[in-house]
C-alpha cells in the first residue's frame, strides 16, 4: 500500500511541476514579460544605441552588404585608388600630376565647399577623367545623429558638382568612415551606395613616403579600394603620400594590377533608385 501511494505521489508531483514549467514559459514568452530589474530602467542620456553607435567601414558592411562597396569579389587583379577631403591647391594637384603621368584614372570624393573655393582643381580631376564622389559639404561628424543635415550636406555638394556639369555618381563616402545606423539607411534611401575602403594608407597621420607605401603594399590584393588623401585639415603634412603615389602605382602595375574607378569596380554603385 505504501509503495502504492509512493508511486501515486511521485506522479501527480511529476504532473505539477511539468504544469508549473509550462505556465512559466506561456509568461516569458508573452508581450509583456521583462526580466526582473529591467521593467523600468532609466533612460540613456545619449539615446538608444541603435541609434547612436559608431559603425566603421567593417560594421557597416556586414550590416547593409548590399549597400556597402569595399572589396570587389573574385580573384581579378583589378584595383581602385581613392583620395578624400580635396580639392585644395597644393595636394590635390600633385596627386593630379602623378596620376596623369601613370596615366591612371582615380575616385575622388570632394567636399562641397571646397569643390567652390578651389574650382581650379575640381575643372582639372573632372577634365582628366577622374570619377568624382561625394563627400559631403562641410566634413561633419556623420558618426553621430545628423537628421536633415545629413541629406543638406549630400544635397548642396551635389548642387555645387552640378556648375560644372558633373552628374551624380551616387557614391558617398562618409568622413572619418563612420555612420550611424539611419544615417546609413537614410543614404541609400537617396539612391547612393557607401563606397568605403578595403585599404587604409593612414597617410593622414603625416607618414613618411616609405611609411605610406608600406601601409598599403601590407593590405593589397584583388579588388582592394586604397584610401589615400588630396587634402586634409590645417597643419596636415600629406607630402609622404604624394610620393608613395607614384610608387604604389609603378609596383602595382608590375604586379598586374589593373586601375579602376569606383563605377568601374563597382557598376551597379552608380545607378539611382
Amino acid at each position: 500500500m505504501m509503495g502504492f501511494v509512493t508511486g501515486t505521489m511521485k506522479k501527480s508531483i511529476a504532473y505539477i511541476i511539468l504544469a508549473s514549467a509550462i505556465v512559466s514559459l506561456a509568461y516569458i514568452a508573452s508581450p509583456g514579460f521583462r526580466l526582473k530589474g529591467q521593467i523600468t530602467p532609466p533612460m540613456l542620456a545619449g539615446g538608444l544605441e541603435k541609434d547612436n553607435r559608431l559603425l566603421g567601414e567593417a560594421d557597416l558592411e556586414r550590416l547593409y552588404p548590399d549597400i556597402v562597396l569595399r572589396q570587389r569579389k573574385g580573384n581579378e587583379k583589378v584595383i581602385a585608388l581613392t583620395f578624400d577631403d580635396g580639392p585644395d591647391n597644393v595636394y590635390t594637384p600633385a596627386v593630379l600630376d602623378v596620376l596623369k603621368a601613370k596615366q591612371v584614372r582615380a575616385t575622388f570624393f570632394l567636399i562641397g565647399n571646397r569643390i567652390e573655393e578651389y574650382a581650379e582643381s575640381t575643372r582639372r580631376i573632372i577634365e582628366e577623367g577622374h570619377l568624382i564622389g561625394n563627400h559631403t559639404y562641410s566634413h561633419p561628424n556623420t558618426g553621430k545623429p545628423l537628421g536633415q543635415q545629413l541629406r543638406a550636406e549630400l544635397e548642396r555638394t551635389e548642387a555645387a558638382l552640378e556648375t560644372f556639369n558633373v552628374n551624380p555618381s551616387y557614391l558617398f563616402r562618409p568622413p572619418y568612415g563612420a555612420l550611424s545606423a539611419p544615417a546609413a539607411l537614410e543614404v541609400a534611401n537617396m539612391g547612393y551606395r557607401l563606397a568605403l575602403w578595403s585599404v587604409d594608407s593612414l597617410d593622414w597621420r603625416g607618414l613618411t613616403k616609405e611609411e605610406v607605401v608600406s601601409n598599403i603594399m601590407s593590405q593589397v590584393g584583388p579588388g582592394r579600394v586604397i584610401l589615400q588623401h588630396s587634402s586634409g585639415g590645417p597643419g596636415e603634412d600629406l607630402s609622404g603620400s604624394v610620393l608613395a603615389l607614384s610608387e604604389v602605382v609603378d609596383t602595382l602595375k608590375q604586379q598586374g594590377y589593373t586601375f579602376l574607378t569606383m563605377d568601374e569596380m563597382f557598376p551597379a554603385s552608380c545607378e539611382q533608385k
